[in-house]
């Protein structure tokens, strides 16, 4: 797990320039650092340079130096600069090694470069089983490669104009390279994050830096000069043992030379996650869980008998109530307007984690494989409607959700309407704070990237082509990486997810959900996990709002109209914030969002020197 970036352009870009980016990259990799630079003859450089690659390293494999990035093959002229974690790729390396490949380090980085020198990019990409945002720069083809995993767990943003290119890991450390002039805000990414709380590829809050989806690839051409982009992978269904799948999944994330954890709540996903641990053996491996002393939504009781049960070491992580100290930090951690509450409870217990150990396994992706969300089954209510839209007038308000979102989900199709079960600001509500902005859609998520055959599935995909990638996984690299700790998530394998693709329907999608994980839970039969109610992050919204974060709203009508060039109205966010403050306890997670965008613009525009 690391930070990356790099450029490849026609100006000369000075050392500072490159510190900065680098500077946005530490926390993500605190183990050590790399610039290599070159003019535009290809020449190395120790001053101003026209490409470079960065590099910060959080080492969990092989943490000697000499598996520090970037790195390069023996003749100089292909490099590679990697974030992530590929799994069991020693299998594929004996292949390189009967070709006469030796490796001489023991990390995944050499094996991608020395089996890109072999086999070339596409052929490479199926052999890599995990989590990845790369770039590989090949001299030799005069070519530079850029590409993000299947599922999404890592992040890769990139600049491309007048045939520069640019990447990172995050917004941030791209903003230093920017020219001036194309430092400015985008106003739909600000509407993006209205409507859904973040910012969906490929669009962030910056006009000129995309995101590039999950599964695909970017290719540039250091001649032409021309970019191009694909996708380069289609789930397809692979029957097999789903279970046997499971297992050398978990297997493959717990291999590491740094100490290894698991995020343990009283769900049925990290459950699993423990459940099969035990079984395979890894009894000193520790469940840490996010502790809320005294409030019902508190798990770490449950998850304590669960580890007890189990035998695994537990630890209680204790979540501060207040967040008047860490707010801006965390805020930045986020690297753009980012507004999921449970962020917060997240970053805390990412920081105490990391403190015993480097590597933490996370039950991410369980409610995407088995339909477990409540707002599925509520959507397909609704299915019946299919392609009828109603001609419904937009009403700006103020007023909260109810018969504001159901109109607004009449006046779309089904299947885009999907997007207001999980959204921030209502359409009307987004009208009200912006009375001179038309939004040019009432949903800006990406359609899916399959064809289903049934309307469950449908929301699925659109959930793995939206809500997974760029919500809960963005999330949960943003919160752990700001820490140096590594995430692995094996329900995210993606041969697991195409063995779970062959199940028929009836086994996959139960009622209650999750009924195909009952056997794998039979450790823990009496203590009921199906019964259980969903239990989620719930932070004090109230008091953040009406005490820690208090002296900000008075302010904030105004700011967030300065800091949009006057896309919203000053008295309409007053009016949505007396509102709440007047008793509208609906409206406290849209006005943590207002607040939220507040602070991330304020630090956004400060890095890009505008006003």
């Amino acid at each position: 797990m690391c930070g990356i970036a790099g450029f490849f352009g026609k100006r000369l870009i000075a050392p500072a320039t490159m510190e900065a980016m680098l500077a946005q990259l530490r926390r993500r990799g605190p183990d050590a650092q790399h610039v290599v630079a070159w003019d535009s003859a290809w020449r190395r450089q120790s001053h101003n340079a026209a490409n470079a690659l960065i590099h910060a390293r959080l080492s969990i494999i092989d943490p000697r130096p000499e598996a520090d990035q970037p790195m390069s093959n023996d003749t100089g002229d292909i490099w590679i600069c990697y974030n992530g974690e590929v799994y069991g790729w020693q299998e594929e390396a004996k292949a390189l090694a009967r070709q006469g490949v030796r490796l001489r380090t023991h990390c995944d980085t050499e094996f991608i470069l020395r089996g890109y020198e072999a086999w070339g990019f596409e052929a490479l990409l199926p052999k890599l089983r995990g989590m990845f945002a790369l770039a590989i720069l090949d001299l030799r083809q005069r070519t530079v490669w850029l590409t993000r995993d299947r599922m999404g767990l890592k992040p890769l943003v990139y600049y491309f104009h007048d045939g520069e290119l640019a990447f990172g890991s995050t917004v941030r450390s791209l903003i230093p390279y920017l020219p001036a002039e194309r430092r400015g805000l985008s106003p739909e990414g600000i509407d993006a994050f209205l409507a859904h709380r973040y910012v969906p590829a490929p669009r962030t809050i910056f006009r000129d830096i995309g995101r590039l989806e999950n599964g695909h690839w970017l290719r540039l051409d250091l001649d032409s000069r021309r970019l191009e982009k694909r996708r380069y992978w289609q789930p397809r269904a692979a029957p097999g043992d789903w279970r046997t799948t499971l297992d050398d999944a978990i297997r493959l994330r717990t291999v590491a030379d740094r100490p290894v954890g698991l995020f343990l709540s009283s769900g049925i996903d990290s459950s699993v996650l423990a459940c099969r641990l035990s079984e395979l053996g890894y009894h000193q491996l520790a469940g840490f869980t996010a502790a809320f002393p005294g409030s019902p939504m508190d798990e770490c009781p449950d998850a304590c008998a669960i580890a007890t049960r189990l035998d695994l070491p537990h630890r209680a992580v204790e979540i501060p109530q207040s967040i008047t100290g860490e707010f801006a930090r965390i805020v930045a951690d986020l690297d753009e307007p980012f507004a999921d509450p449970s962020s917060f409870p997240s970053w805390f217990l990412a920081r105490e984690t990391s403190k015993q150990v480097k590597v933490v396994l996370g039950g991410d992706g369980g409610d995407e494989l088995f339909a477990g969300y409540k707002r599925i089954y509520q959507h397909l209510r609704t299915r019946w409607r299919k392609g009828l839209r109603l001609p419904l007038p937009i009403i700006a308000t103020a007023a909260s959700k109810g018969a504001s979102k159901l109109c607004s989900e009449l006046r779309m199709t089904w299947g885009d309407a999907y997007a207001l079960r999980f959204s921030g600001l209502t359409p009307n509500q987004r009208h009200f704070l912006q009375p001179g902005f038309t939004p040019p859609t009432l949903n800006y998520w990406r359609k899916p990237d399959r064809s289903s055959d049934t309307a469950l599935e449908r929301l699925l995909d659109i959930d793995f082509a939206n809500y997974l990638p760029e919500y809960i996984l963005r999330k949960a690299d943003l919160c752990t990486m700001a820490h140096g700790l590594e995430l692995r998530a094996p329900l995210l394998d993606h041969h697991l997810y195409q063995s779970l693709l062959a199940l028929p329907y009836s086994e996959r999608f139960t009622q209650p959900p999750k009924q195909a994980l009952a056997p794998l839970l039979a450790p823990l039969a009496d203590l009921k996990l199906f019964a259980r109610k969903k239990r989620g992050f719930n932070p004090p919204l109230d008091d953040w709002l009406k005490q820690d974060l208090a002296n900000r709203l008075p302010s904030l009508g105004e700011n967030l109209n300065r800091l949009t060039d006057g896309q919203l109205s000053t008295s309409a966010v007053q009016q949505l914030t007396r509102r709440y403050l007047a008793g509208d306890n609906r409206l406290a997670e849209q006005v943590l969002q207002l607040l939220i965008l507040d602070e991330s613009l304020q630090q956004l525009t400060a890095m890009a020197g505008a006003k």
